[in-house]
């Protein structure tokens, strides 16, 4: 993949996310996501389909699924194309649109996958869901509409979280799972009524544990889905079948009403067509815009299907009447551009292709031989539109293009051998260069649904010769829209392509399995990244060496996976050996190894080796002062983390002075405000609180507080961090009052912004129990630590050494609340966990144990 390792991608968050906005802030009504623009003189299809909708009480779910189409072919035939013998010459150009005998007939590369059976739909589902939102939406019956695409988990997700971004606020860098789970918990607890539409649901798997539920809800889903799979208690499974014949003569005469003459053989052509929605629509835009009637239609219609053969009668419907729009479109000005356009159309799927995709150079270079054809191909896809091929949508963010998936099928299936590998390379260049590094999460969503359109159409051409970088961009996407599930899916099946494709030891290969083992730690799974680091840095030592610079980094990675996995020996070792290496390869002063000697300084403080610790970000300090000089950022950033591990050591006097130090560098260079100012100041509050210096101290704490509120609001998580350390602050004190105080408004916003079982707001709901404690509030204390208690169980399990934290600090409360039988009680079960699940000589078990002894002494 030749793209840059270092290449980073911002899926900044929505306007809503930045703004700050509250639940209470929010204009309502709020529509969130892209809804599909409604067909020209839609029909309400009054017998066979939006009466269900439009009884959808709140409260239920309503399942739109395909009725049985008429019976595809043998199995044997599922993969065939569409078959066209040569009646007449085409006005496409010959080489362009060859008939499929002379296409089937040519050795096909292994890399091109045999074609799928032909998809069903084309019988208006999305179209009703449409309509049925737009009819909720005008008519004030919701009050949140949320359209997502149901394509992948990804789509989901990331509908979800723009969603909750519109509603809310939440912490920047949170998992989206935990953002889209906390939106889920929002409808269900929420009064205003609302509406969640799923449209194309491909997989069952896609929704699990995401479905939307709720008193005030009504939720709508699509899918291709077999009904039988989706029946369940509160959920109504509705077949949409092909328009009735009255409703498929009153769609064309609507359609045709400028022209009477056009309409004569209307019924015969409603028949023919068998009331296939998506057909009888392509149909009348080919009409309307050729000005030839049912009649003559038919006859062009009847002598297209009749040289074809398909997978199933729906298909071969759409085969006849797509062809003919093609021919209509092709003969429009510019001429002979719409067939490569089509092209990269179907090979980038039904979710709505941006606009800028088909615009880019590759784009405008591919379908018209111009690189700067944009207005060509603008023009191109009007005409495209005109016959009905695909819908232009620009009443969102941003322009888009659709089409439908079984038109998308159809004409993949038409695409000659020799053309195929220039459209991809096409398709895959136009999504690289339509691709900026800062796009919003819907966009970037668009982009990513585009490449695995992509991938899953052409199967592993985007491999040859050795992978394209679209497939790395839109992994990286996955990673900075913090979609760590899909991300992990993605990586994993990245890396076992390029290594069956390319071999294990490519260097595309290689960067996938790094990017797989960054998914894994970015989704809380370290031990599984070191397994994947370890087998890295044997293909790399063995292809490169190992004092390769890339090798030396794969070891330096696998060294922070092994400590955050608890491998404290094993990561030292590593990082002193890639600080050896790098220092022999690159010499003391290159960046990383720099960044080596902070590595392993690091490892030191926490493997609680605090001597090699703090000699080790001295030696550091020394060496980034020399080679960058003593004012660069991350030679104060340094002096930081060695005060930091000065205090773990017990040395906080010369913590202190560095601290000082720090901060009047900081100020001077930044100024008052600038957030590494900030910083510096809350690491000297802390070093003057480690020194005892308490009066020092609450001064800055109360300063940062201040600084963390006007500069970036008061329930940004690194303001309550701020009030949390305030609090704390006085609570060392001995100011009861003050931190009880800081400590509730603390506990609030963790709870509003991160939702109750983040990691911090269990933080926070100990920390005020404790203070409550320490002030003899036992009424309130006790509760507290029991609701503590019971959301470390939830979160952790109660294995979990903070859950075993949590067990033994209600222990303390229950005997300072004079409940000495429940204390001992709660102690005993408490030991005995320890017991089970820590090391003998852990800290917290000897500490559970006096207090037990001292307990039963009592």
């Amino acid at each position: 993949m030749a793209v840059d390792d270092g290449m980073t991608l911002t899926d900044p968050a929505d306007p809503a996310d930045l703004a700050g906005t509250t639940p209470d802030q929010v204009a309502w009504p709020v529509l969130s996501g892209e809804l599909p623009p409604l067909a020209e003189a839609y029909n309400p299809r009054p017998e066979t389909g939006l009466g269900y909708i439009t009884s959808l009480p709140p409260g239920e779910t309503l399942v739109l699924a395909d009725q049985g189409q008429p019976a595809s072919q043998s199995p044997a035939s599922t993969q065939s194309q569409p078959k066209l013998s040569p009646l007449k010459p085409s006005p496409l150009k010959t080489a362009q649109l060859q008939t499929a005998q002379s296409q089937t007939a040519q050795s096909q590369p292994s890399a091109q996958p045999a074609a799928p059976p032909a998809p069903g739909g084309g019988t208006g589902k999305t179209q009703l869901a449409v309509a049925a939102a737009r009819n909720l939406w005008q008519s004030g019956a919701v009050e949140l509409l949320v359209w997502t695409q149901g394509s992948s988990r990804d789509a989901i997700l990331t509908g979800y979280v723009r969603a909750f971004d519109a509603i809310g606020v939440h912490p920047p860098r949170e998992e989206a799972g935990k953002t889209a789970a906390r939106f889920l918990a929002w409808l269900a607890e929420t009064t205003r009524p609302w509406l969640v539409v799923i449209d194309g649901l491909t997989d069952l798997a896609a929704l699990e544990g995401l479905w939307p539920s709720g008193a005030s809800g009504r939720v709508l889903l699509t899918t291709r889905l077999p009904a039988e799979s989706l029946t369940a208690p509160k959920r109504r499974v509705v077949q949409i079948g092909t328009f009735s014949p009255r409703e498929s003569v009153s769609y064309l005469a609507a359609r045709l009403a400028g022209d009477p003459d056009q309409r004569t053989g209307v019924l015969d052509l409603a028949t023919d067509l068998a009331g296939l929605p998506l057909a009888v629509a392509q149909a009348a835009s080919m009409m309307i815009d050729s000005r030839i009637g049912c009649r003559e239609y038919r006859l062009g219609y009847g002598e297209r299907k009749r040289r074809m053969t398909a997978d199933g009668e729906h298909f071969a419907i759409v085969s006849a009447t797509w062809l003919l729009s093609l021919e209509r479109a092709d003969i429009l000005y510019p001429a002979g551009l719409a067939w490569p356009a089509l092209l990269l159309i179907a090979l980038l799927g039904q979710d709505g292709i941006p606009e800028t995709v088909l615009t880019s150079r590759a784009a405008c270079e591919y379908i018209s031989g111009d690189q700067a054809a944009a207005e060509q191909v603008h023009g191109v896809l009007a005409n495209l539109a005109r016959v009905g091929l695909v819908a232009l949508d620009s009443g969102g963010p941003a322009p888009a293009v659709w089409m439908h998936e079984l038109v998308q099928y159809a004409i993949r299936q038409m695409i000659p051998a020799a053309q195929l590998d220039q459209a991809v390379r096409a398709a895959a260049d136009a999504l690289v260069q339509a691709w900026p590094k800062t796009l919003p999460p819907g966009q970037a969503r668009a982009l990513r649904a585009c490449t695995e359109a992509l991938r899953a159409a052409v199967g592993e051409k985007l491999w040859i010769p050795d992978g394209h970088p679209v497939l790395l961009r839109a992994g990286v996407s996955l990673d900075a829209a913090r979609l760590t599930g899909p991300a992990v899916e993605y990586w994993e099946d990245l890396a076992a392509t390029g290594a069956k494709l390319l071999g294990s030891g490519h260097p595309s290969s290689l960067l996938a399995g790094d990017k797989l083992a960054g998914a894994l730690e970015a989704a809380g799974r370290p031990g599984d990244a070191v397994v994947v680091y370890e087998q890295g840095l044997a293909e790399r030592g063995r292809v490169l060496g190992w004092r390769h610079a890339d090798t030396l980094t794969t070891r330096s990675r696998l060294g922070q996976a092994c400590l955050a996995s608890g491998l404290h020996t094993e990561a030292i070792s590593l990082q002193e050996s890639t600080l050896a290496g790098r220092e022999w390869a690159l010499g003391k002063a290159h960046p990383d190894t720099l960044t080596s000697r902070t590595d392993l300084a690091r490892a030191y403080l926490t493997a609680g080796r605090l001597d090699d610790a703090v000699s080790g970000y001295e030696s550091a300090l020394t060496a980034h002062e020399t080679a960058l000089g003593p004012q660069h950022p991350s030679t104060l950033a340094l002096r930081a983390d060695l005060a930091s591990a000065l205090q773990a050591a017990g040395r906080p006097k010369h913590a202190v002075s560095l601290q000082e130090e720090t901060l009047r560098e900081c100020e001077r260079l930044h100024g008052p405000a600038h957030p590494d100012t900030i910083a510096a100041r809350a690491g000297l509050a802390f070093a003057y609180r480690s020194a005892g210096r308490m009066k020092e101290a609450l001064p800055l704490y109360k300063q940062t507080l201040a600084e963390r509120e006007r500069t970036l609001g008061p329930d940004h998580p690194d303001t309550l961090t701020a009030r949390a350390n305030l609090a704390s602050a006085y609570h060392a004190a001995r100011k009861y009052k003050e931190a009880i105080l800081l400590y509730e408004r603390t506990l609030a916003g963790r709870e509003k912004i991160q939702g109750d079982d983040h990691p911090d707001t269990l933080v926070a709901l100990g920390n005020l129990a404790a203070a409550y404690h320490a002030a003899g509030r036992m009424v309130q204390a006790i509760p507290l630590y029991e609701k503590t208690l019971a959301s470390y169980l939830r979160v952790y399990g109660r294995e979990h050494p903070d859950t075993l934290l949590a067990r033994a600090n209600l222990a303390a409360a229950y005997q300072t609340g004079g409940r000495v039988i429940d204390a001992i009680t709660t102690l005993e079960w408490t030991l005995t966990e320890c017991e089970r699940s820590l090391p003998p000589d852990h800290p917290l078990t000897k500490s559970v144990r006096d207090r037990l002894t001292a307990a039963r002494e009592y």
